[in-house]
């Protein structure tokens, strides 16, 4: 990708992301909005549904204990979540467009605090299996609206800023969330064992709640080109297609592994890839009739979309395998207790939010190399943390460095990308971007942790340190492969003026 440029909302050049988003027109911020504050509230949201992808994984063991579960309830605890988030993520996109993001951001915000409320509470693996599918349909109609906002309340340099601790939130999320579960369930507050991961949600939940009644800008009716409100339309063919084919994806790929892959998880994949290809000629035809379908041709054929977009899902492809792969070798190879192993992977958020929040202070020359240095950096970094591991200990000085080269390497490959992806779109088509994007980057996640995690499951056979470290091997050799496929996803390609 020797050239990043960006094409203006109205087809003109600009000089870059920044550019184009200081002449964003429909944007929602009136003299006097405190987007400080804005920011600050949505990201809020944004860590702590992010956090709940990750945080139940330390605290699991725990929760078998005290609930009896069985190994397929427990999967479904963890996964749940996982699973309504992403079928719903598109839903809580488009509706944020027809009812107002404000709105459906503090709607989803009570929806998910009080599930976590009611998780915390759960007397049985049910409930709680329960309530974790209620508390991913809240993030589901919380989370799309956070890069909505943002796009729609900034401009310029602060919106650049802005995407670029969004990005770290993002992408920091699976670390943050082994460090804090570890923390928590270490700490035994009350004697409450595993319930404080959710209760923490409460606790933070309804200060948001309180400040973003208060200081989130209210909703105004948007327009679609041509003067079509996009507000007034709901795509309920395409919401029902794509819904299918995300169930059918992502319920084999979260159970398949507990349940030795049965025949009706391959059967649910091949009709994933049906339901997809009706969703793609559905829309098309929508399209062509003058409808509204859940993303307009003009964002999903934006020049520089297609590949941010396999870029971004590639990025979180290795962040989701490489914290569960991590998670798994630390606990149950190396025996590590859960604060311990939570606290392993500081280095990697910390590289993350530093490399994440700083990457735009490079000169503006530099900023077309920083993606596929990122995917380079990622690559080189996960050898370093195989190689550290191969004897079977805990890796010293190369491992700990290998960590935070990962931590650079995400925030690099990720962060830059999210930022050009953004600028390509109209302000008004934000929701769709954003929809695109965060279930790009949710999927991505759900397919490393299945297919990395699964080669990982399946070669460490019996467990003991020595076959543990063996596996992670064989696992960062694979996440090595897929950063060379980052690099080569747009080598060849060129973001037009």
């Amino acid at each position: 990708m020797p050239d990043t440029t960006t094409t203006s909302p109205g087809g003109g050049s600009a000089p870059g992301a920044a550019a184009v988003s200081s002449k964003a027109r429909g944007t929602d911020n009136a003299p006097g909005t405190r987007t400080g504050w804005l920011l600050g509230i949505v990201l809020a949201g944004q860590f702590m549904a992010l956090l709940d992808v990750f945080i139940v994984n330390v605290a699991a063991p725990t929760m078998r204990t005290d609930l009896g579960t069985s190994g397929a309830e427990l999967q479904l605890i963890i996964a749940g979540y996982v699973i309504s988030y992403s079928v719903l993520l598109i839903t809580g996109a488009r509706l944020g467009a027809m009812l107002g993001h404000r709105r459906m951001y503090l709607g989803g915000l009570v929806l998910f605090t009080a599930a976590s409320l009611a998780c915390g509470l759960a007397a049985t693996s049910g409930q709680l299996i329960a309530f974790r599918l209620v508390q991913g349909a809240g993030a589901a109609a919380m989370i799309p609206q956070v890069l909505s906002l943002i796009q729609r309340n900034f401009t310029g340099t602060e919106r650049v800023r802005a995407l670029g601790v969004y990005a770290a939130v993002l992408a920091t999320g699976a670390a943050a969330g082994q460090i804090a579960g570890g923390l928590l369930v270490s700490a035994d507050l009350f004697g409450w064992s595993w319930r404080p991961v959710f209760l923490v949600n409460v606790v933070v939940g309804v200060p948001l709640l309180v400040l973003g009644a208060r200081l989130l800008p209210r909703d105004e009716p948007r327009s679609a080109a041509g003067g079509a409100p996009y507000g007034g339309v709901l795509d309920r063919g395409g919401l029902v297609l794509l819904a299918a084919a995300v169930t059918l994806f992502t319920v084999p790929l979260v159970l398949g592994q507990e349940l030795d892959w049965p025949v009706w998880g391959w059967v649910m994949l091949g009709g994933s890839v049906a339901a997809a290809v009706a969703f793609a000629a559905y829309e098309s035809g929508l399209a062509r009739r003058g409808g509204v379908p859940l993303f307009p041709p003009r964002v999903v054929r934006a020049p520089g979309m297609p590949v941010a977009v396999v870029r971004s899902g590639l990025a979180m492809v290795l962040n989701g395998a490489f914290m569960f792969v991590m998670a798994l070798h630390l606990q149950s190879g190396l025996g590590f207790g859960p604060l311990r192993a939570g606290l392993t992977f500081v280095p990697t958020a910390v590289a993350f939010g530093a490399a994440g929040l700083t990457w735009q202070r490079l000169p503006e020359r530099l900023h077309p190399a920083l993606v596929p240095a990122g995917f380079v950096t990622l690559t080189v970094s996960f050898l370093a943390v195989g190689l550290a591991m191969r004897d079977a200990g805990e890796g010293g000085p190369g491992f700990y460095a290998g960590l935070t080269g990962v931590g650079l390497g995400l925030a690099l490959a990720f962060s830059p990308n999210l930022t050009a992806a953004l600028a390509l779109v109209r302000t008004e088509d934000a929701p769709h971007a954003s929809g695109l994007l965060t279930t790009t980057a949710q999927l991505g996640g759900l397919i490393g942790v299945a297919t990395i995690g699964t080669l990982y499951l399946e070669r460490v056979g019996a467990l003991t340190a020595r076959s543990s470290a063996d596996a992670v091997w064989y696992a960062l050799l694979a996440l090595a492969a897929v950063g060379v496929l980052g690099l080569l996803a747009g080598v060849r390609y060129r973001y037009r003026r």
